[in-house]
């Protein structure tokens, strides 16, 4: 079980300031979780920003939820394809919170990442 590093008004009050820094850095409306994990899998994906299909940007997601959750130890990077997509592999089975654990989770990890960069 993730042990919560943060209590969820300070989870609320750092995902908000991440909020509006991300939305004035890239002059933006507030972005939502699916917009900054998209972010994060660019990031990832070190290739620079560029025009991604539907499908990429879905995968771009992916990308970032396993880096999310390879910080708890439950997804292995476990190398690079071709066009230098990275890949990932469940090394343990991610328990069933929920759905209001699943967002507090998700936003301390993103706070926990760009605090870490």
């Amino acid at each position: 079980m993730y042990i919560w590093h943060m209590k969820p008004a300070e989870v609320n009050l750092k995902w908000t300031e991440l909020q509006q820094k991300i939305a004035a850095d890239f002059d933006t409306d507030t972005p939502d979780i699916k917009v900054i994990l998209f972010l994060i899998g660019v990031q990832e994906l070190g290739q620079g920003p560029r025009k991604f299909s539907k499908r990429q940007k879905e995968e771009l997601m992916h990308i970032a939820t396993c880096k999310l959750f390879s910080q708890m130890g439950f997804y292995e990077l476990e190398g690079l394809d071709q066009d230098g997509w990275p890949h990932w592999k469940l090394v343990k089975t991610i328990p069933n919170y929920t759905l209001l654990e699943q967002e507090m989770l998700m936003k301390s990890l993103v706070i926990e990442y760009f605090e870490s960069m």
